[in-house]
């Protein structure tokens, strides 16, 4: 038995409830990195997508960010996010979200991305289009870097890591009409695919990130690539997402900004 993506819409719409009732609470913050938190939110969001999918698809896999792998069967992948922006989340900031992705087959065919505060629903079935709360999407018509507005993020590791994504967002500013940073993935390539920007990169993402907001992005025009331009960005960890008369001129100027 495989999901359909009504499923996933109520899915997604029943860990964003926890997310808002939650929302600017006392929270418990842990850390599994120096700036990289969850809060008991995270958690309960989690254990609630975990328990359902296991209760409704007991023969699926499941990769979470809080809990991993988990599962044994063969009837498809969920990637799952419970809520993507905790940093925002934890510090009051309202720009947050659920995503949700189901891969029957190895490749992603549906995703969900839900922004409870804004109710706010994503949504997308590969071959048939993406959609914002019934509103069919589609990318932007900017075909030129310098009319662009980007949207971009740095990595958790950013106090030890090279690979700071610093020297990208220093080139691209200079070269397009600005280059903003939201804190949430999915909901970054859920702003592309309704044409709110004009393109989104990053690096060292994870599957759970990019599942759903990837989906959503092709199906609304974008190409959807990592920054070697390769379609398997969830494998890579990294993305550019953006219309394609844009996509090769800001993978260029990517490119530009790594030459000594």
């Amino acid at each position: 038995m495989q999901p359909t993506l009504d499923v996933l819409e109520e899915l997604a719409r029943a860990a964003g409830e926890i997310l808002r009732a939650g929302y600017e609470q006392d929270l418990q913050v842990e850390y599994k990195g120096a700036i990289d938190p969850v809060t008991e939110v995270d958690r309960r969001s989690e254990a609630y997508l975990l328990g359902e999918i296991g209760r409704r698809f007991p023969a699926s896999r499941v990769l979470a960010e809080e809990s991993g792998a988990s599962g044994s069967g063969s009837d498809g992948l969920w990637y799952i996010d419970p809520l993507d922006g905790t940093v925002n989340y934890a510090h009051g900031v309202p720009i947050f979200a659920v995503s949700i992705a189901y891969a029957p087959a190895g490749e992603v065919t549906l995703g969900v991305v839900y922004d409870p505060l804004r109710d706010e629903l994503f949504r997308a079935e590969r071959g048939r289009g993406a959609w914002l709360n019934g509103r069919r999407l589609r990318v932007s018509q900017v075909s030129e870097l310098r009319r662009s507005l980007l949207v971009t993020g740095f990595p958790y590791d950013i106090l030890h890591t090279p690979r700071n994504n610093f020297d990208h967002f220093a080139r691209l500013a200079k070269l397009t009409q600005g280059v903003r940073r939201l804190g949430s993935a999915a909901l970054d390539l859920c702003y592309v695919a309704a044409g709110r920007f004009d393109g989104y990169w990053e690096l060292k993402l994870s599957p759970w990130d990019l599942a759903a907001g990837g989906l959503i992005a092709a199906e609304a025009g974008a190409r959807v690539t990592d920054l070697d331009g390769r379609p398997d960005y969830l494998t890579s960890g990294s993305i550019l997402a953006a219309p394609p008369a844009l996509h090769p001129q800001i993978l260029a100027a990517l490119h530009a900004s790594e030459s000594p």
